[in-house]
Order: C-alpha cells, then sequence, then structure tokens
C-alpha cells in the first residue's frame, strides 16, 4: 500500500473522471448513527470499492431487557465483501469502535485508524482471540491512504479522547469531507489544535459534501476547552484538602484523566484506577505515550488501605449509574476495596447521556445518605462542535451539499438549518436515515434505495439470537407476569388424567389469591373439557382454546393480561 502520498497527487488523479458526464455518483449508505446516539457506521461506495468509516455500538434502550449491546446489522456489506476495501476509524470511543470484534467476524476488514484508536481497537480484538487475525495500519495526521479506487487523508482534530481525525474523502465522483466527531480546542490538553487550514485548503479545491456532526448543533457559541475542567479540578483539589476525593468519568477520555492526575500530583495525592475499562484505556494510553504520570504516583487498588483519605484520589467508571459500574457498586456498599465514609468527596465528570437521568440520580442519593457530598457543576466540557465551530468548517469547506451526521433526527434537522443559513443550497442538504442509499454526484443528490440498517441485539454470548419477538415476550412477562397451565392426558383415549394445574409466577401472590387460582383452574377445566367433548385431538387448538378463555376471564376479572402458556402431557 502507498502512504504519505503528496497532497497534490491525491487530489488530482480524479480530476477528469470527476468531470466526466459518465461518472456515476459516489454512494453513502449509513447503516447506523442516524435518529441515535451511537452505533456510528457508514459505507461509502463506487462501482467496485467499498469502505466503511467506523463500527461502533450503541447501548440498550430501556425496554430491550436483557440486553447488553446493540451492533449493525452488515448484512449489506456481508453481500457485498468482495468489495469492501477496509474500515477506516476515526477514533476511540465505543460508539466509533465497539462494534468491531463481533463485524470482524465476519467481514475480517483491514482497519486503518491512528495510534490510540489502533491500541483500544488492539485491546478489543485481543478479548475476542482475534488479534492474529485482523490487519491493523497505524496512520498518521496527513498520511493518505489507497483503498480501491478511494484515497482517504486522516486530517487532525480535537474531541473529548487524543488522536482523534477527521476525514478526506478523495472519490472519482468528487471530495468527502467527514469531520468525525470534533470541536475546536485551541488550548488541548494533548497535541495540538484541530487543522483548520487544511480544511481550508479543502475547501479551496472544492467539497463534493461535508458531514460533519450534529450532537451539540442546539447549543450556541462555542464548546469550552477541555482545559477548563483542569482549573476547575485544581480548584476544587485546594478546597477538599482533608477530603478523600472520588472522581468518575469516561474511561475513554484520556485527557480528563490526565488533568485529575496532574492536580493530584500537585496537592500531594497517590492515584487509585478502579474499573476495568478504564485500567485498561489509561494502561493503553500510557504505554503509548498519550498520557504522563508521575512516578510513584498510581497506587494499586488494594493498597488503597495503606494511605489516609486525604492522601488519595480514585479516579473511577461509573459516571452514568450503570448498575455493575465501579462507583455505582461503591454507593451500594457491594465494592470489596472500597466504601464510603461521610466526609467523603465525590466528583461527577461528565454530562447525562439522555436516558441515563434517573440511574445516576439514584448514585447520587445513595452516595450523599452515605455523607458524601456529591459534586457535578463545572465539572466537565463536551467533546462536540457547537453552532459557531460547525460553521467555521462549513466557511472554510464550502460544501457544495450538506450531509447531517451523528444524532438524533432533532440534531440532523437542526443541522439541516444551520448549513442552509451558511450558503448551502436547501435543496443539497440531505437528511438520511439509516439504510439510506444516497447517490452523490456533481449533478445531484437522491435516495436510490434502502438496505438492511436495523441493530442487532447481543444477549451474553448470542449475537442476533434475541429478535422482536423475544423482546416482546419479555417486556409482557415483565408487565403482566406469567400463568402455566399444566394439563396430563391418556395416551390414545385422550382421557384427562390430571389438571389443569395452574402455576403463576409475576401475576399475583398466590396465597393471597386462592380463590382467583381456583377460578382459573376452573375456567381452563371448562375449555378443556369443551375440546375433549367435541372430540378435538389438535393440541395447538386445546392450548388456544384454553389460552383465550382463560385470558378473556383474567381480563374481565382483573384487567391485567399475563401471559399464558398451557403445556400438555400425555402418559
Amino acid at each position: 500500500m502507498k502512504m504519505n502520498m503528496k497532497r497534490g497527487e491525491s487530489e488530482g488523479r480524479f480530476s477528469k473522471k470527476k468531470n466526466s458526464d459518465k461518472a456515476p455518483g459516489v454512494k453513502i449508505i449509513p447503516l447506523g448513527g442516524l435518529d441515535q446516539i451511537g452505533m456510528n457506521i457508514t459505507a461509502i461506495e463506487y462501482e467496485d470499492t467499498i469502505v466503511v468509516i467506523d463500527c461502533g455500538l450503541a447501548f440498550p434502550e430501556e425496554d430491550m431487557l436483557g440486553i447488553d449491546l446493540v451492533i449493525p446489522d452488515v448484512t449489506y456489506l456481508k453481500d457485498n465483501a468482495d468489495k469492501v476495501k477496509g474500515l477506516v476509524v476515526t477514533h476511540g470511543h465505543e460508539d466509533h469502535i465497539g462494534a468491531i470484534p463481533y463485524i470482524e467476524k465476519e467481514l475480517n476488514m483491514p482497519i486503518y485508524a491512528t495510534k490510540l484508536t489502533i491500541g483500544l481497537i488492539d485491546n478489543k480484538l485481543r478479548e475476542h482471540n482475534l488479534l492474529n487475525n485482523v490487519k491493523r495500519k497505524v496512520v498518521s495526521y496527513g498520511q493518505t491512504i489507497n483503498l480501491g479506487c478511494f484515497r482517504i487523508e486522516f486530517i487532525r482534530s480535537n474531541h473529548s479522547i487524543a488522536d482523534a481525525a477527521g476525514l478526506a474523502i478523495y472519490t472519482p465522483a468528487g471530495i468527502l469531507v467527514h469531520t468525525g466527531d470534533f470541536k475546536v480546542d485551541f488550548t488541548p490538553v494533548f497535541g495540538e489544535t484541530i487543522d483548520l487550514q487544511r480544511y481550508a485548503e479543502l475547501g479551496k479545491k472544492g467539497v463534493l459534501a461535508l458531514m460533519a456532526d450534529s450532537t451539540n448543533v442546539e447549543r450556541p457559541g462555542f464548546t469550552p476547552s477541555e482545559k477548563k475542567v483542569g482549573r476547575t479540578f485544581d480548584i476544587l483539589f485546594a478546597e477538599h484538602k482533608s477530603d478523600r476525593l472520588i472522581i468518575a468519568t469516561f474511561a475513554s477520555n484520556v485527557d480528563r484523566v490526565q488533568q485529575i492526575i496532574n492536580s493530584a500530583h500537585k496537592y500531594g495525592r497517590k492515584v487509585v484506577i478502579e474499573g476495568r475499562s478504564m485500567v485498561n484505556v489509561i494502561n493503553t494510553a500510557s504505554e503509548l505515550g498519550f498520557i504522563q504520570i508521575p512516578d510513584n504516583t498510581l497506587v494499586d487498588i488494594e493498597q488503597i488501605s495503606n494511605y489516609p483519605g486525604n492522601q488519595i484520589v480514585l479516579i473511577t467508571t461509573g459516571s452514568q449509574g450503570e448498575n455493575m459500574a465501579a462507583l455505582s457498586r461503591i454507593a451500594a456498599n457491594i465494592h470489596s476495596r472500597v466504601s464510603i465514609k461521610p466526609g467523603d468527596t465525590v466528583i461527577l465528570s461528565s454530562s447525562p447521556i439522555p436516558g441515563n437521568e434517573k440511574a445516576i440520580n439514584r448514585v447520587i442519593n445513595e452516595l450523599e445518605m452515605k455523607g458524601a457530598e456529591v459534586i457535578f457543576q463545572d465539572t466537565h466540557v463536551s467533546g462536540h462542535a457547537c453552532q459557531e465551530e460547525l460553521k467555521l468548517i462549513y466557511a472554510l469547506t464550502k460544501p457544495k451539499y450538506a450531509i447531517p451526521v451523528h444524532g438524533e433526527f432533532r440534531h440532523l434537522k437542526r443541522h439541516a438549518e444551520l448549513a442552509r443559513e451558511m450558503g448551502v443550497e436547501k435543496d443539497h442538504v440531505v437528511i438520511l436515515s439509516n439504510g439510506n442509499v444516497l447517490e452523490l454526484s456533481e449533478k445531484s443528490a437522491k435516495v436510490v434505495g434502502n438496505v438492511t440498517s436495523q441493530g442487532i441485539l447481543v444477549d451474553g454470548l448470542g449475537v442476533g439470537d434475541v429478535g422482536n419477538i423475544v423482546l416482546r415476550d419479555r417486556q409482557h412477562l415483565s408487565q403482566n407476569g406469567l400463568i402455566i397451565v399444566v394439563v396430563t392426558l391418556e395416551k390414545h383415549s385422550n382421557m384427562l388424567v390430571s389438571g389443569p394445574d395452574i402455576v403463576s409466577r409475576g401475576f399475583v401472590y398466590v396465597r393471597e389469591s386462592e380463590n382467583l387460582m381456583e377460578e382459573c383452574h376452573d375456567v381452563a377445566y371448562d375449555a378443556l373439557s369443551g375440546c375433549l367433548d367435541k372430540n378435538i385431538t389438535d393440541w395447538g387448538k386445546i392450548k388456544t382454546a384454553i389460552k383465550d378463555d382463560l385470558g378473556e376471564f383474567l381480563w374481565k376479572r382483573t384487567k391485567r393480561n399475563p401471559m399464558i402458556l398451557p403445556i400438555i402431557t400425555e402418559v
């Protein structure tokens, strides 16, 4: 593979074909990440070349009972596996890399990303025993990789994780710019500021379409610098010199952890890292040089009791109230090494992800009931661009088409309005849904089809074996409970031997509802007798009669609709 090409070469290669009236359009196919936050994955296709951008997961919604993760459906990619040339990853957050091990088992795509992102992907592949099976390539900012008929350039960016990148995708139809998740941070904790000059150069060359982050498009102004949080930490460390400090943040926010460590070192505290994902990320970032930890600063969790509270700061996962995360276990008094004491100060250094508010409030209440002071204001800044930063990117790139990405529908809609404000023609702003196939050329942009794009549910080791029917049954059981009707019939004669016996789970407390259970027995017996009297021997019809009659009775009697499961055996 040819790397480090001169920018002029990569930009000029397609100039003749691009201007050809006969050249087909480039297809943009979002398989996730739209109408939602998470599960980001987009396919870019031109004739015999498909390049995949990001491959993330989403966390389950409240009605997805028992589900651990949601990953994208890549049926379209599997059906066109011979065209797929590689996976390009913008940064190392779960919603952009979390599904990689699952999808690589299906497609085995070569992966291209920056140094830290590859390091975090390696951790995931190692957990799934795939490290030796998948080709990975570290790409530096400014490098251009050749994948099929595309050339892809990595552009330095800022985000809430180091080594984030935007992408310039040179296609025969024109240049596509994908910002990835980004903000404009002129004083980043690690590395340099976003390469705005490169975006301006691309704008002068001519950008066919801009695919930009929509997460914070509803917020006016600029996103504050990450260093603002560092100053807040210094103030909090100074104000709580006599307290033990416990700080919860996202495991992947390496810059945030760096600033906590800086404050801890400044005020003479030892640092304990807790939470498996946090430990893995910090170890990787430290090995690769993306976080600097002074000597004799880190202390193992097993040694925490050897130090007084005012000499310790505990950095942990669980800022979103996740049930099994370290902070939730500490708050619930089920952590093996740490328990809350009156006088502890707990700092939540993140903003609530929509839907997590109840879980976070539960953890805060548990912590404060045990005597801790909980601080969650001014301890976080976003990693996503607000309106003025988005306007800056539009002003620099001057795209012909705008394709908002990464957000729920309301974000995409507001982003479309902003694009029009920045001079993009109304019919050149395209709001897509997952599965849409957008064909884009200098002359037109139109949705020409749809592909499968619904999420695949991961439950334990099962991938895709829980579908809508199983979820519906789980919801039904959780809301209304279960009634089991057990009947034993004599073989050949179909005479009733025993039953019907009624078993209830999650419907009513049987010991206090004996009369209701007896009535259920009578209704089921009557339904069964009616079938036997008519010489009905089909078990399916007998079960249906019992379910229908018993369901109607219970609804009239209790206004409840439990799941009814007749079981027939024969002797």
